[in-house]
């Protein structure tokens, strides 16, 4: 399916999640036909005319100035990352079909990972396709794993709701990661296979990917309930990989000497006996 008005998509979708008490606008509850603000309170907010920011939303008007942009940002209260999103949409790469060369993991990052026996540490790709994994990540999730998509897993492995006690910040953070991931790039055919099962088989996936939030995960506190060890309170930071098509290495660490630390040492022993030479995972 083809995406024609990227901008007015994501401006439409944005401006329903404003309350107009946020921004100063009385909600007179009964009088309101639309979630949200209205487009003329959007364009009131922003500076601009109503019928400029309709020419916008009906994507009569595909190129705003980068001011104009920032100002919309500003009457919906984007972030920077939602707002860097923004700016993306307005100015894509050029449209071509062309054909994706498969993804590889640079060799130094395998042997880097590879090295890290009691560090979980894995890469995803463009798709948030597991390229590669230590074998410490498998053991702490199985679905850290060479092939596993972890957006599927995230909304239809029953692991993933079971080992995660904050599963719906999970599921949003995954799908505003994704978003970010892909940019304007919506037609790819990869993405739109993926989008299209989970808008069938979830009805989470599908209020998340209707919301249009952009949003990198560059690091934070995880949770984790494992079978085996018990809870685990784990540190991890995103990392981009320089010189790949939006590969991101993701590292876990537990504070030293904590229970989490040696929880990590018991799973890395039992990883041992299931050890196997590390090596990419390739998708188109």
């Amino acid at each position: 399916m083809a995406h024609e008005n990227l901008i007015g998509e994501y401006l439409r979708a944005r401006r329903e999640l404003v309350r107009p008490q946020d921004v100063g606008i009385p909600d007179v509850s009964s009088r309101r036909r639309v979630p949200g603000l209205r487009r003329e309170e959007v364009a009131m907010l922003a500076g601009v005319s109503s019928d400029y920011y309709i020419r916008l939303e009906q994507g009569r008007d595909q190129h705003p100035s980068q001011q104009v942009l920032d100002a919309l940002a500003r009457a919906l209260q984007l972030d920077d990352d939602a707002t860097a999103h923004l700016h993306r949409l307005a100015a894509p790469t050029p449209r071509r079909r062309k054909t994706r060369r498969p993804e590889t993991v640079p060799a130094g990052i395998l042997q880097l990972i590879a090295s890290w026996s009691e560090t979980p540490a894995y890469v995803h790709g463009r798709y948030m396709d597991v390229l590669a994994a230590n074998p410490i990540a498998t053991a702490l999730a199985p679905y850290y794993a060479k092939g596993e998509n972890l957006v599927r897993v995230t909304f239809l492995d029953p692991r993933v709701r079971d080992m995660h006690g904050d599963w719906e910040h999970i599921t949003a953070s995954t799908v505003a990661e994704l978003r970010t991931l892909v940019g304007p790039d919506v037609d790819d055919d990869r993405l739109n296979e993926l989008v299209g099962e989970l808008s069938v088989r979830s009805e989470r996936f599908r209020q998340l990917w209707a919301r249009h939030d952009a949003r990198h995960k560059r690091g934070g506190m995880t949770h984790i309930d494992h079978p085996l060890v018990g809870p685990l309170e784990l540190s991890y930071e995103r990392l981009p990989i320089p010189d790949t098509d939006r590969q991101m290495l993701t590292v876990c660490h537990a504070a030293p000497g904590s229970a989490t630390a040696q929880a990590l040492a018991l799973l890395a022993a039992a990883a041992i006996v299931q050890r196997e030479p590390m090596r990419s995972f390739q998708t188109e």
